[in-house]
């Protein structure tokens, strides 16, 4: 017997004390009714109606059972609702602020065939792990190393005019006599490459190869960045699929080579959100899409 289907039955028909009216009102067939709170009488062990009279009426017994089985009707509909919003809950998921749009929304779409309500939230690398510690967001792309990472970001340099064949080397950067009167050029890190192991290694070039201290910076933004460079012929560290966006010229950093690159991990919440668990391995393509990475490698089971 269906307890709850059975005491949604009894309430339905004491409130309108017409087996009738009060199939109707539950949107169910009166003869399913009848034979629904019969059962229930049975299960209980006594007589909730008294069919005697034209009315329903309650018997002792149902009166004092009434609030029982209102407040179980009760309890089943909040379940239901909350079973209802949960899987409607969206997932937001931190990811860094350059992700072009339509890599965004195309992740977006791959994740909603896969039945996840994907809410993405453009941060910062500093501000995505906060967004964690604080559980603010379900999972988040945090910046790691690239050895410990899932996807991984060649980056080199973008420079406003063709450089020709071959990498970009850093000690071509640095100022000669015939500088003394004019800016040196710099090399621009957008906040997303602000992280320790990429703008350390940066340091430790220049400062092995004879560059300036300024001559190494982080700008505001990446459109910030790439004005210098159009204007003062500086160079941007990004990714290749960046430097496209940006209609600049890209080359590998001559000195380090594959060896820069960013690196993300998804990282989860809450370790028992198994929604949140599938995204890396139902939407790896998109994520890698949305970062510039190449497409992970698929792991054995």
């Amino acid at each position: 017997m269906d307890l709850v289907a059975a005491c949604r039955a009894f309430v339905s028909v004491s409130e309108h004390g017409s087996f009738t009216v009060g199939a109707a009102a539950a949107r169910t067939a009166q003869s399913v009714v009848s034979r629904r709170i019969a059962a229930l009488e049975q299960r209980l062990g006594d007589r909730l109606l008294d069919r005697s009279a034209r009315a329903v009426t309650l018997t002792p017994f149902g009166r004092d059972l009434l609030p029982t089985a209102r407040q179980l009707v009760r309890l089943a509909d909040r379940l239901e609702h909350e079973a209802e919003a949960a899987r409607h809950r969206p997932l937001r998921l931190a990811v860094p602020s350059g992700c072009p749009t339509a890599a965004l929304a195309r992740l977006i779409a791959e994740a909603h065939e896969q039945g996840v309500l994907l809410d993405p939230f453009p941060a910062g690398p500093a501000e995505r792990a906060d967004l964690v510690a604080s559980r603010q967001v379900r999972a988040a792309l945090l910046v790691v190393a690239p050895t410990e990472a899932t996807w991984t970001v060649p980056l080199g340099l973008a420079v406003a005019h063709d450089p020709g064949g071959g990498p970009i080397y850093l000690d071509t950067l640095r100022p000669g006599r015939s500088d003394r009167d004019r800016r040196p050029r710099r090399v621009w890190l957008q906040p997303e490459d602000d992280v320790p192991h990429i703008r350390d290694r940066l340091t430790r070039l220049r400062d092995a190869v004879g560059l300036r201290p300024s001559q190494l910076a982080v700008a505001p933004t990446v459109a910030a960045a790439a004005a210098h460079v159009l204007s003062h012929d500086d160079a941007l560290l990004c990714s290749a699929p960046e430097a496209h966006g940006l209609h600049l010229h890209w080359r590998p950093l001559g000195e380090l080579g594959p060896a820069l690159a960013r690196g993300f991990s998804l990282t989860v919440t809450d370790g028992t959100d198994t929604e949140a668990l599938r995204l890396r391995q139902t939407c790896a393509t998109g994520i890698a899409r949305c970062l510039d990475a190449p497409d992970p490698p698929e792991k054995s089971p």
